[in-house]
């Protein structure tokens, strides 16, 4: 290590100082000379505020108030450390894997909290050049969708400029119209019907588009839908428990190895 009369001394702020080697591996990777003498300038600047500011706070705050200050610094840093190494324990420990029965029971117990708050839609689209062959054919088989339609509009999506033929899906409208360009939020009226079938067209194309289902907001959310989000909540409340357990552990086996004793 270099010795302090060895190093390159950037900036001092009363009886500390700040050096070259504190701040040049916080240049970020590629900025030119003059964004790095930027970047130095302003990480020189913001240094000075906060020691400036601390040494102020030192004088002008009383000895109460910073005794107080560090409890709670002190408090901070122990439940940091603590609960970094239950994240690291519990994750070793955790089964994240959650049967489709469990799911479907706290689902059913709890269908109140699963309102939409927006509205969702089951479909399917496709996407063709201006001059596509046959598009009335195409159209039958499209809302069709019989066993064989779906075999045939397989083969056919080589010919397609996009499509999407996986209608038991949920999804928001949002985006949809990121991807059918004629459609947007003022057509929601017209396109949020179910069991529609839209015949669109622009500069770009023809979409054909069949609204399958549809659910609006405010209506019960369907279980595939909000699954995700209940294994969330399933997970955190495992998390929880083996937290508390890890909690009643690491007292017990302190005790057990004289690490940690009461006195009467």
């Amino acid at each position: 290590m270099q010795s302090n009369e060895e190093r390159k001394v950037l900036a001092r702020a009363y009886d500390t100082y700040l050096y070259e080697e504190d701040i040049v591996n916080l240049i970020p990777d590629g900025a030119s000379p003059e964004d790095s003498a930027i970047f130095v300038s302003n990480y020189i600047n913001r240094w000075a505020q906060e020691e400036l500011f601390m040494h102020q706070a030192k004088i002008n705050l009383s000895e109460k108030k910073q005794e107080d200050f560090k409890k709670l610094v002190n408090l901070y840093r122990n439940e940091l450390y603590t609960e970094a190494y239950k994240d690291i324990v519990i994750s070793g420990m955790i089964d994240t894997t959650f049967q489709d029965t469990v799911i479907n029971t706290y689902f059913e117990a709890n269908k109140i909290n699963f309102k939409l708050n927006q509205d969702l839609v089951k479909l399917r689209y496709i996407e063709l050049e201006k001059d596509y062959a046959d598009i009335k054919e195409l159209e039958k088989k499209f809302t069709r969708f019989d066993q064989d339609d779906k075999i045939y509009l397989d083969e056919e999506s080589l010919k397609f400029k996009n499509y999407s033929l996986n209608d038991s899906v949920w999804v928001k409208p949002k985006e949809i119209y990121k991807k059918i360009s004629p459609l947007d939020a003022s057509m929601s009226d017209e396109f949020l019907k179910k069991e529609n079938f839209l015949q669109l067209e622009d500069s770009l194309g023809v979409y054909l588009v069949y609204i399958k289902d549809v659910l609006k907001r405010n209506d019960q959310a369907p279980l595939a839908y909000v699954k995700p989000t209940i294994k969330q909540i399933l997970l955190n409340r495992r998390k929880l428990e083996l937290s508390k357990e890890l909690e009643k552990e690491i007292i017990k086996d302190a005790i057990k190895h004289k690490r940690f004793e009461l006195y009467n």
